[in-house]
């Protein structure tokens, strides 16, 4: 039985990756930093509609030490998923340095610290997919999310390189990268922001999280051939 850690997972995009990780027979493992009613309520749904076992632990990935300590009590990881992530709007002038430095321990410095921890059991086995969940924001910058934008950004170029370097251990390194999917990060906007971004997306429609997590499963189970792709996921939008 593969194990899967998913970060982020106790809602949106991560919980729907659980669910249909776990519903492929997957050993679970699932993180949030502050939702732990949230993410034991998925870790009651997983083992009981899938019958696998999950693990959830709340654990801040921004935070190597927590990071660190969560790997100690885990299974050597077979796929990791690289999801949590937090949103910033407004000027990047008023963005205090403490934002700032939040955004990307949890965004981009997360990924290091996963990756440097689950990579030797990879090499080890000579097998293992690590999967960042970008953002097309990561590719083409939004206005008044310069920082998520920048974060993401560099999701992306970790992603290319880390394949690069992984390859010769057949490890996969692959990322995501959704438009605008129906999840609480985006509830945000008005319901007038969101017609009129529809009005760009040639799909007229949110992405849903399932959606996204059915990519998800497809990209990790894709031929090992396929690495360092940053894969949109956008409706057409970009």
């Amino acid at each position: 039985m593969k194990t899967v850690l998913i970060t982020g997972a106790s809602r949106g995009i991560g919980a729907a990756m659980a669910r249909t990780f776990a519903a492929n027979g997957c050993r679970t493992v699932i993180t949030c930093r502050n939702s732990e009613a949230d993410l034991l309520s998925i870790k009651e749904e997983i083992e009981t509609s899938y019958n696998v076992p999950c693990m959830a632990h709340v654990c801040d990935m921004g935070d190597f030490k927590q990071v660190e300590q969560l790997f100690t009590q885990l299974p050597p990881v077979d796929i990791l998923i690289n999801n949590a992530g937090i949103s910033y709007f407004g000027l990047l002038s008023e963005m205090s340095v403490a934002d700032w430095r939040r955004m990307m321990d949890t965004n981009l410095n997360a990924c290091f610290y996963t990756c440097k921890l689950a990579i030797p059991s990879m090499v080890a086995k000579k097998e293992g997919r690590i999967l960042n969940i970008s953002s097309v924001w990561g590719n083409c910058g939004s206005s008044m999310e310069t920082a998520y934008s920048a974060a993401k950004g560099g999701v992306n170029a970790f992603t290319k390189a880390l394949a690069k370097e992984l390859a010769p251990s057949n490890i996969q390194v692959n990322a995501l990268a959704p438009g605008l999917i129906d999840t609480a990060m985006n509830h945000c906007l008005s319901a007038e922001d969101i017609e009129a971004l529809k009005t760009e997306i040639p799909a007229d429609r949110l992405g849903s999280p399932e959606e996204v997590a059915l990519l998800a499963w497809q990209v990790v189970n894709a031929p090992a051939y396929m690495t360092g792709q940053i894969i949109g996921i956008d409706g057409g939008w970009f």
